[in-house]
């Protein structure tokens, strides 16, 4: 059972937020792709209707679930207490802690590479490259901004890392060594919160704007409420074509023209809440994690959202980050790992060229008191 203290609850209310959370860096100019789910805008919502909730009973280190990611039948949930992995579609989880070589249990975001996992911790950027069994951690010996890493993303031997304070952190030959891109460079803040790259374009989500790199890194433009974001604290983002979509504090954010200027979608387009923690879009189904309004799907790109909420099954309606396979659902909650399987698709997967193969939750944004100070029992 997860015990709340009153700065754990703030941690894990604005963690994602205040707190506690995709990038791909430029350099391989490589095109990737992402499985799309075959079921058509219309039916979607219809199909994601019920989820059943994988609570510490199943094997997952906390019932507090920060950020999901699947590869095949693997699921990997990144918790207060542990990276738990399950290799059976969820159904049970393992679960791995610094006895494992974890830089610390809390665990903020997650991302695999075939045999390699990358746990974004509150010690570290920990990384194995045997499937979990064991973990080496990177820290700011080996160049980190900061311990507090709240975002990982990776493409071949580069390594993005979104940490706390210290800005984009940056590895080119695997985590050996890594430099930070930081205000100086063009951040909006040094607190970083989640990254995703498509080509030389960067998209850096800190606690001061949204910001954006056209050159790899070397400079960023950063975009605030004055070109129409929700605010200025953002969370995730998400990026297909000229299409960017931002999770604010104050609604989910959609550019169509590169990100020159946003729309801000709020509870008034039917968002569950104003607070959006991460988001996911496949096609024009738009996939909104909320602070206490559940999941909230759109099927229109973003004209209008449904919730699913505890009443369609879900761990809490606190949603920290969503996934989206072929034909799953992930969304992690407050109370466990919500899984959606009522959607199959009867034909292979389509795919889009502009977004990367997988990707990550959007990690935690943080500003509060140390995560040390939580508790989880």
């Amino acid at each position: 059972m997860l015990i709340l203290s009153a700065v754990n609850r703030e941690l894990v209310l604005l963690m994602k937020r205040f707190w506690v959370a995709l990038a791909l860096f430029p350099f391989l100019g490589a095109s990737f792709t992402v499985a799309t789910i075959s079921a058509s805008p219309a039916s979607a919502a219809a199909c994601f209707s019920s989820f059943s909730n994988r609570t510490i009973t199943d094997g997952l280190g906390s019932d507090a679930v920060l950020g999901v990611y699947v590869v095949g039948s693997n699921v990997y949930a990144a918790t207060m207490n542990g990276l738990s992995i399950s290799t059976d579609g969820g159904a049970t989880f393992t679960n791995k802690t610094t006895d494992d070589g974890l830089g610390a249990n809390i665990v903020f975001s997650v991302y695999v590479v075939g045999s390699n996992i990358y746990a974004a911790t509150n010690g570290g950027l920990s990384i194995s490259t045997n499937g979990g069994a064991t973990f080496t951690n990177k820290t700011t010996d080996d160049g980190l901004g900061r311990n507090r890493v709240n975002g990982v993303y990776v493409v071949g031997s580069n390594i993005y890392a979104a940490t706390f304070g210290g800005g984009l952190s940056i590895s080119t030959n695997g985590g050996a060594t890594f430099t930070n891109k930081t205000t100086t460079d063009g951040l909006g803040h040094n607190r970083l919160n989640g990254v995703y790259v498509v080509g030389s374009n960067i998209y850096a989500a800190t606690n001061g704007g949204l910001s954006i790199s056209t050159d790899g890194g070397t400079t960023f433009t950063n975009k605030t409420t004055a070109n129409g974001l929700g605010t200025n604290l953002v969370s995730g983002v998400y990026v297909v074509g000229s299409n960017i979509y931002a999770a604010t504090y104050g609604g989910l954010s959609i550019a169509t023209d590169g990100g020159t200027t946003f729309t801000n979608k709020t509870t008034a387009n039917g968002l569950g809440d104003n607070l959006v923690y991460s988001v996911y879009v496949v096609g024009s189904n738009i996939y909104a994690a909320t602070e206490n309004g559940g999941l909230s799907i759109s099927t229109d790109g973003g004209t209008t959202f449904t919730s699913k909420t505890t009443a369609n099954g879900l761990g809490n309606n606190l949603v920290q980050g969503v996934y989206v396979d072929d034909t799953n659902v992930y969304a992690a909650t407050n109370g466990g790992l919500s899984i959606s399987t009522d959607c199959v698709s009867s034909s292979p997967p389509s795919t889009e060229g502009a977004a990367p193969a997988q990707v990550k939750p959007p990690t935690l944004a943080e500003t509060g008191p140390d995560l040390s100070l939580v508790l989880v029992s």
